[in-house]
Formats: structure tokens, C-alpha cells, sequence
């Protein structure tokens, strides 16, 4: 390895004799071979570029892994993970079988809680305090929070217990003004007044500078100083939230100034106290294309993943939607569009430039989004909530609570439904038919293309009884015309595409197409089977199915969902419960495991979604008819 300080890093350990200028030099290296490496595997680039000194020297000053630093969103972690004993397997991250994308306790002992999903720092690291403080141990706890955790609801009921508590603990907030979009609301201001604030900054530095060379005898002086300051911050700070919370409070401090990052925490390591530590970063730090652009390099594919890119003409389903929701918005002045901070992941930048009075993001904020919306809806505005599958699990008892039982009819279109890839198990987006299909008058759908995700949208609008949802994944839209006119469907209603006999396919949304290549396949070879497109999991079409359960000896169930509460047990528990004899089942799905990361063609073929697993599968079925009936030989 061509670099001189961090080819003998293979632990902290190893950073305990570095000084000053070696950590620097450390840095430099480190954020060169992060660049390096992920510009060519790709990756979350942005967010771990800014936190380079601050990992570096916590990892010299602390003592980890008994001193345990828990990491608010794991994508900051990247050079956590090269600075414990990872850095050989860095080029393997978010690949099948190599580096987790996040934090991940099962892969390094460093690790001290996983993070996939944000704002949830600062309440693991009290757990993680009270039970050392329960068991009579002594270590150091902190929580490094950032990349717009501060948005999130969850931060402040950790911040709100712990300052409580009063135990040690060291929240690290790492302030580079963004999440993956920039970062919105109050606290967002809050932190900026503080930030920007001269004369508080410089009369506190003045003061305690000055007071600091008098006579160790005068300690008296210092206390008065002391008492100054708070009346300063009292006076020139918009309220010390963090202070009149239980929080000793540092900073803000420039989080990629080594000096005043040691001088800092090696002052805050002795304290026995909650202490909150606010760290100004640069997100994209040491690289300009990402400084200036850090929402585009926040994850980046890389020269690899360019390198395989798919070839499918249309446009990916975020692209669709995004389009969609704006031709609504044309048609209609109620429709408006919420995003927990991800305007950009679900393409709705342009929404956000021509109806700027309709559009709200509202922060890493999942439940909040979902009762805001509840709320615009309760008034007659129609509200379009993008919203990933994976972090509509956080607003479960919003959407149950606060959407459905009160009947308003919010539309929730679910980006990243089904496998995503390299993210791994926090957010894989295989969960939202079991958990929604039992709640009441939930409408649940899903297109098979780009055409049926327009025709699902303008169905939504057009149904006001209660919540519609439209799951749809990170993937090719197969077929969008622009041009074509939507057409509003029958809700509940199923599509049947191919006849047959025998045996017959029900496949949802993104399941439709490798079906039908698979049909299309075995037709050539004389086996004629059945395959129908369920657009609608929940209201289900009761009168197709019950045709085809009489018609067809075996129906196959494919989605891209857990098996467990998912849509073929819908379609089991339906036949059981109301035929007396119907067709045997089998159903294709995500199994009872949390899926890894990987890309997503080797996620679908390894839980036997791909199109070759699904026709291996198919084949064996048919096996018997094929062996007894003429009709399909």
C-alpha cells in the first residue's frame, strides 16, 4: 500500500503513538484512499469524507472497543471501518459477502450498534451508558449524530432522557447543514444562529483565555467567568436548548482542525457529565466535484457499477413517478407532495420547482411525514407522500393511527419497494404488503410498468375514502409512453394477460414482467399457463381469483415481499376460507431471513426471484401435469 502512515494502521492501537502531524498526514492518506477506492466501487462518498478528523481522532484519544462510539447513520463510518481493521476489505463494500454498508456489530467488535436508518444515536448510546453504569463498568460512551439525524423526532427524546439521566455521555454533533438533501427546519436555524454568532464566540474564547493565566488561587474568578459565559450564551443564543436540557455544551469547534479537535476532546474525555460536542464539518470534504455537489456524491455507483449498467430505454420508476406527480399537480391545485428528506432520491426536484407552495420536506422525520400529511388531508388537500418502503416502517403507527382510522385519503407511493441492493438488510423494502395488508380499508398496489404506476396515480387522486398505496422498486419501469392518456382503473381489479391451463401464474407489480418472459418461454415449448397481473394486493380481485382457483389445478404466487403476511397468504387464506376444494399453492417471496447486501440481480436469484430461479421453479411444478395430462405435453 502506497501510503506511509496508513499502511501501519491495522487497529487504533496504532494511532495511540502517532503526533500531531503524523495525524494529519494520517488524514490526508485516508481520505485519498477512500476517494480511490470508492470512486471505483461506489458508495456513500460525501458523508465520510467530512468526519475523516473527527474519526481519526477519536479513534487516537479514545480507548475502542471498550470505549464504544455509536454511529447515527453508518454511512459516516467508512473510514471507522478502515481505521478498525477493515481497511484491506474497504473495496468490498456493500458487495455480496463483503463489507457491510452500515455499521454492523456482527462484523467488528468496533461496531458498538448498528445504523441503517437515522436518529437513532443518541437513545442507543444512553442505553448503552445505563447498562455499563448498571453493571459497575468504566468505559466512555458516545454517539456521533449527524447527516440530518438533528430532523428527526426520535433524537429528541433521546436528548430529552438523557440530559435526564445525567450519566456520561458525549453527543458528537456533527453539523455539515445536510442530510442527503439539505437540511430543513428549526433546528436547523437554531444551530445556524449559533454558528454564526461572532460576538458570543469571540468574548467567550477572550474571556476564558484571559481567565485561564491567572493564579490557580483565583479560582473564584473563573467560576464568575463561568457564570459570564452562561449569561452570554443566555444573551446571545437563541434559547441553549442543549444546556437547559442537561448538556455541558462545546463549540462549535472546526471538525477538520486536528488541534482544536484534540484540545477538545481531550478536555471532554475527563468529564463525567452528558456533554454535547458541536462539530462543524464539510460534507465532501478534500474532494471539490463532491464539496460543490454533495447531494449528487452522496452515494455514488462507481466505475464498476457505470461499467454494468443496465440497458433498458425507459425510465426508472422514480423518474416515472416524479413526472406523474407533477402532471397531477397540473390538473389539480390540492394535490401537494411530502418527503422525509428525500426529494432528490424520489425525483421530485422538479415538483419542488414548479409548485414550491406544494412541496414539504420535512426532515428525517418518517412518522412526522405521515401525520402531516394525515393533517393536510383532514383539510381537503390531496398529499402525494413519497416515502422509501423501508422508512414507511418507522410511521407504522402514524399510518394506522392517524391516516387510516380516520379515513383520509392520503396517497403513499413507496420508492425502493422489494430488494435495493447494496444497502443491505436496514433497508431492503420487502416488508410493506404484511405490514399494511391488515390494516383496514388500506388500499395496496402495485404496477407491473411505468404506464400502470401513471394509471395507479390518477386512480389514487380520484379515491377519497381512505389511504392508497403504490409500492413500486428501485429498478427499470419496463414501458412509459409520455404520450399516452392514463386510464383510471377499477380498484381491486386484476388483469389477466395470458391464458392456460393447468397451472397459472399471479404475479405483483415487479414480478409481472420476468413472469411473463418465463411464460412466453415455456409457451414456444408447447406448456400454456396462465399468468394475471395483480395490481391490487388489498382490495383483491375476488372474482378473478375465484375463477382461476376453478380453473387452474396450481396456482404460483410471485412478489417481491416477505412471505409472511404477504400476498400469497392473502390469496392462501382467501381460497381456504371461502372454496371448499381449490387449486393447490405455491408461493415465491422473500423467506422468513433479513436479505443482505448485494446487487440486486444476486439478492432476487439468491431468494429465488430471479427469472431463472423462477422458471426452475415453474418447471418442477409442472412436472406432474406434464407426466399425466396431454394437455400440456
Amino acid at each position: 500500500m502506497p501510503y506511509k502512515f496508513l499502511s501501519k494502521v491495522n487497529s487504533p492501537e496504532d494511532l495511540k503513538s502517532f503526533d500531531i502531524m503524523e495525524l494529519r498526514q494520517l488524514s490526508d492518506e485516508l481520505r485519498d484512499y477512500i476517494i480511490t477506492t470508492i470512486d471505483e466501487v461506489g458508495g456513500h462518498l460525501a458523508p465520510t469524507l467530512g468526519v475523516i478528523e473527527l474519526t481519526v481522532i477519536l479513534h487516537h484519544l479514545y480507548d475502542t472497543p471498550s470505549d464504544k462510539i455509536v454511529w447515527d447513520v453508518g454511512h459516516q463510518a467508512y473510514a471507522h471501518k478502515v481505521l478498525t481493521g477493515r481497511r484491506d476489505r474497504l473495496p468490498t463494500i456493500r458487495q455480496r459477502n463483503g463489507l457491510a454498508p452500515f455499521c454492523q456489530p456482527e462484523e467488528s467488535e468496533y461496531d458498538a450498534f448498528g445504523a441503517g436508518h437515522a436518529s437513532t444515536a443518541i437513545s442507543a448510546s444512553l442505553g448503552i451508558a445505563t447498562a455499563r453504569d448498571m453493571h459497575q463498568q468504566d468505559f466512555q460512551v458516545l454517539a456521533i449524530v449527524g447527516d440530518g439525524a438533528m430532523t428527526g423526532g426520535l433524537s429528541y427524546e433521546g436528548l430529552n432522557n438523557a440530559g435526564a439521566h445525567g450519566r456520561q455521555l458525549t453527543i458528537i454533533l456533527n453539523d455539515n447543514e445536510m442530510s442527503i438533501s439539505p437540511n430543513v427546519g428549526a433546528m436547523h436555524r437554531y444551530l445556524t444562529k449559533v454558528v454564526t454568532n461572532p460576538l458570543y464566540n469571540r468574548l467567550r474564547d477572550e474571556i476564558w483565555d484571559l481567565t485561564g493565566r491567572l493564579p490557580r488561587g483565583a479560582r473564584h474568578v473563573r467560576y464568575l467567568a463561568r457564570k459570564m459565559e452562561e449569561s452570554l450564551k443566555n444573551l446571545l443564543t437563541p434559547g441553549m436548548l442543549f444546556e437547559q436540557m442537561g448538556f455541558r455544551y462545546f463549540g462549535p469547534i472546526d471538525g477538520h482542525d486536528l488541534d482544536e479537535l484534540y484540545q477538545t476532546f481531550h478536555a471532554v474525555r475527563e468529564l463525567n457529565s452528558p456533554v454535547l460536542v458541536h462539530v462543524l464539518t464539510e460534507k465532501g470534504k478534500g474532494y471539490p466535484n463532491v464539496e460543490q455537489s454533495p447531494v449528487r456524491f452522496h452515494s455514488v455507483k462507481g466505475m464498476r457499477g457505470r461499467q454494468s449498467g443496465g440497458t433498458s430505454s425507459a425510465p426508472n420508476y422514480s423518474q416515472v413517478f416524479g413526472e406523474v406527480a407533477v402532471e397531477l399537480a397540473e390538473r389539480d391545485d390540492r394535490v401537494a407532495a411530502i418527503t422525509p428528506a428525500m426529494c432528490e432520491g424520489s425525483d421530485l426536484v422538479t415538483f419542488r420547482e414548479k409548485y414550491p407552495d406544494r412541496y414539504f420536506d420535512v426532515g428525517i422525520a418518517e412518522g412526522h411525514a405521515v401525520t402531516f400529511s394525515a393533517g393536510l388531508a383532514s383539510e381537503g388537500v390531496r398529499p402525494i407522500t413519497a416515502i422509501y418502503s423501508t422508512f414507511l416502517q418507522r410511521g407504522y403507527d402514524n399510518l394506522l393511527h392517524d391516516v387510516a382510522l380516520q379515513h383520509l385519503p392520503v396517497i403513499f407511493c413507496l420508492d425502493r419497494a422489494g430488494v435495493v441492493g447494496g444497502d443491505g438488510a436496514t433497508h431492503q423494502g420487502v416488508y410493506d404488503i404484511s405490514y399494511m395488508s391488515h390494516i383496514p380499508d388500506m388500499i395496496i398496489s402495485a404496477p407491473k410498468d411505468g404506464n400502470e404506476l401513471r394509471d395507479l396515480m390518477h386512480t389514487a387522486l380520484q379515491y377519497d375514502a381512505g389511504p392508497f398505496s403504490i409500492r413500486y422498486p428501485k429498478d427499470s419501469s419496463i414501458a412509459f409512453d409520455p404520450d399516452r392518456k392514463p386510464e383510471p382503473l377499477e380498484i381491486g381489479s386484476w388483469e389477466v394477460l395470458m391464458e392456460g391451463e393447468n397451472v397459472a401464474v399471479l404475479a405483483v407489480g415487479s414480478m409481472v414482467e420476468p413472469a411473463r418472459r418465463v411464460l412466453n418461454r415455456l409457451s414456444k415449448e408447447g406448456l400454456h399457463l396462465g399468468l394475471i397481473n395483480a395490481r391490487f394486493i388489498k382490495p383483491m380481485d375476488e372474482k378473478t381469483l375465484a375463477e382461476a382457483a376453478g380453473k387452474y389445478e396450481h396456482l404460483i404466487t410471485i412478489e417481491e415481499n416477505a412471505l409472511t403476511g404477504g400476498f400469497g397468504s392473502l390469496v392462501q387464506d382467501y381460497i381456504r376460507e371461502t372454496m371448499e376444494s381449490g387449486s393447490r399453492i405455491s408461493r415465491l417471496g422473500i423467506p422468513d431471513r433479513f436479505i443482505a447486501h448485494g446487487s440486486r440481480s444476486e439478492l432476487l436469484d439468491s431468494v429465488g426471484l430471479s427469472q431463472e430461479k423462477i422458471e426452475q421453479t415453474i418447471r418442477r411444478r409442472l412436472g406432474r401435469y406434464h407426466r399425466t395430462s396431454t394437455k400440456v405435453s
